[in-house]
């Protein structure tokens, strides 16, 4: 073995046994920072109080941050007006009797100690909605060197919420959460904003609800009780419904219905399920009333889904009626009066050209009226006789009563004639006011499905 390998066997031997011997110092060196810590809480915690507010000054107000983060919508009440959510509350103050170098604690700059240790402010939500009282937050805080105290706590606050459903289910809300002190005023403990709002970065997304931002701010009032002033920090948040789901469920059936009632125009009056038709539809709008009315909560203002099967129910319900009438034009018998004149022209005429109301083999836009049959005229005196050799009274007599059979006959045929005639014009009319009402039912729940269809884009 050479110099050179002796030389790097004995550097190799000495390390190890250095090694060796720092090997039962470790533990002290590892364990050095935590006897630091409990040196610093005993220090700190000597004679320190969480009773009293924590400055050197009395008059001096105490200023604390308020941050929130919003994390989750756990549940809009519309019926209660309450909101529940999940919130992150980040407060931090500065205690003037928590402070120390850190030269002096081996560099140790911060700790972390329960929250029931230290004085916290007593922020509240002002427009709490919630029955139990408030439970405080098991989290710790965060102290450092320079007295800076920072208290991150997870809440589930219920808030009243003043909700508007006049535009329901294309409604947006605006929902505000008050926080502020409950006893200290702003002489005391001044509570202000940190940045322009609530954080949405871990925010969790709601089915039912989209988040257009939470702004806040701050606010000075001055109460009846008091005659300092208290300050407050508003957060309010902006919702917009997620309104697929009830067009889906509620608007887009109601739309179907109600472009079905206005065919009960175009139905025959011989099938007998005019009315019937009417009558199904009203009823199919009113079970969907009445789903709508258990989730809506008791306002003043009608929401714009409610108006819309109001309007539609009324619609159906005069569109009924008016088939009623109508059918009882249709089902007018031969003993009826002849239509009147006005109606003959108008109605029969143009109308029903604009229509396109015909009869049979009448071509469109040609109002063809029926004509009536020529009225026969009595037989002259001697005419129509049969030549042949009797030229007697007698067999005249019998040629004269003959005749008064056959006037009589043709008078009735033809009065019957005229009872079928009049009896098809009040068909025809029938005929031509369902085609006309057709148009103008079937345009209105056209137009209103559109309008409110309109809101959803």
């Amino acid at each position: 073995m050479g110099p050179r390998s002796r030389c790097l066997s004995l550097g190799l031997s000495v390390s190890i046994l250095g090694f060796l011997l720092l090997l039962p110092l470790l533990p002290e060196c590892l364990g050095a920072e935590g006897r630091l810590a409990h040196k610093l809480f005993r220090d700190l915690f000597a004679n320190y109080t969480s009773a009293l507010r924590p400055v050197a000054d009395t008059d001096q107000a105490l200023n604390v941050t308020l941050e929130v983060t919003l994390s989750q919508i756990i549940d809009m009440d519309e019926r209660n007006q309450v909101l529940t959510l999940y919130l992150w509350i980040r407060q931090e103050w500065t205690d003037a009797y928590l402070r120390w170098d850190p030269d002096a604690y081996g560099g140790l700059d911060a700790i972390r100690i329960p929250s029931s240790l230290v004085w916290r402010p007593d922020i509240v939500l002002y427009n709490k909605a919630d029955t139990q009282p408030p439970a405080s937050a098991s989290t710790n805080v965060v102290l450092r060197h320079d007295g800076a105290v920072r208290w991150d706590a997870p809440a589930i606050t219920r808030s009243s919420c003043r909700v508007d459903v006049s535009a329901f289910p294309f409604d947006a809300q605006r929902c505000g959460l008050t926080f502020g002190s409950w006893t200290h005023g702003g002489h005391q403990l001044d509570v202000r904003l940190r940045g322009s709002g609530a954080s949405l970065a871990d925010f969790v997304e709601n089915v039912e609800w989209r988040v257009l931002g939470m702004p806040a701010r701050r606010r000075v009032l001055t109460y009846g009780c008091c005659s300092e002033p208290y300050p407050d920090v508003t957060f309010t948040l902006l919702l917009r419904r997620r309104a697929a789901a009830y067009v889906c469920n509620l608007l887009l059936p109601c739309v179907l219905i109600s472009l079905l009632a206005p065919l009960a125009f175009h139905l025959p009056a011989d099938s007998g399920e005019k009315v019937s038709l009417g009558v199904t539809v009203l009823l199919a709008l009113t079970v969907f009333q009445l789903l709508l009315a258990e989730s809506m909560p008791p306002a003043e203002s009608v929401p714009l889904i409610g108006k819309y099967y109001m309007a539609t129910m009324t619609m159906v319900t005069f569109s009924t009626a008016l088939t009623i009438l109508i059918m009882n034009l249709h089902y007018c018998g031969p003993s009826a009066r002849p239509v009147p004149a006005w109606a003959q022209a108008f109605l029969l005429g143009y109308l029903a050209r604009g229509l396109c109301v015909r009869e049979r083999g009448e071509p469109c836009g040609q109002s063809r009226r029926p004509e009536s049959p020529p009225s026969p005229q009595p037989p002259e005196e001697g005419a129509g006789l049969p030549a042949g050799p009797c030229h007697e009274p007698r067999c005249l007599c019998r040629q004269e009563a003959l005749l008064r059979h056959v006037a009589t006959i043709a008078n009735t045929f033809r009065s019957h004639r005229a009872a079928q005639h009049r009896h098809e014009d009040w068909k025809r009319l029938a005929r031509v006011m369902d085609r006309f009402f057709l148009g103008i039912f079937f345009s209105m729940a056209l137009v209103m499905s559109l309008l409110v269809l309109v809101q959803a884009l």
